[in-house]
């Protein structure tokens, strides 16, 4: 019953579009891969709070990490290379286009 509950709460919140959420990846290569990929992305915007309801990224080694060392944040599993994106509301095609590019962009520059 609780469950169903829950449920009639998130739908009379939700925009009918579905829900958002959370990912976290480690992108091949570095710093200068993972900035490349940040700068490259045109709807997700750089930002260290992950809260909105748009879609956002961000660098957590040298944003919301920055003051903890190096060897403590390997230690943790926060890397240089480790993307975090809070997936917004807009359309997903777009979401999934933005990410695409912004991949692109990286690994033909590597080429």
């Amino acid at each position: 019953k609780r469950h169903r509950v829950g449920q009639a709460v998130v739908s009379t919140q939700s925009t009918g579009k579905g829900f958002s959420g959370m990912l976290s990846f480690v992108i091949d290569g570095g710093i200068a891969e993972a900035t490349l990929f940040l700068q490259s992305l045109k709807i997700f915007a750089l930002a260290e709070s992950l809260g909105g309801y748009e879609s956002l990224a961000e660098l957590p080694s040298v944003m919301t990490h920055a003051s903890v060392p190096a060897e403590q944040r390997e230690l943790i599993g926060i890397s240089d290379s480790l993307i975090r994106l809070s997936v917004g509301i807009e359309e997903p095609e777009d979401l999934i286009a933005d990410l695409s590019q912004a991949f692109e962009t990286v690994y033909n520059k590597k080429k």
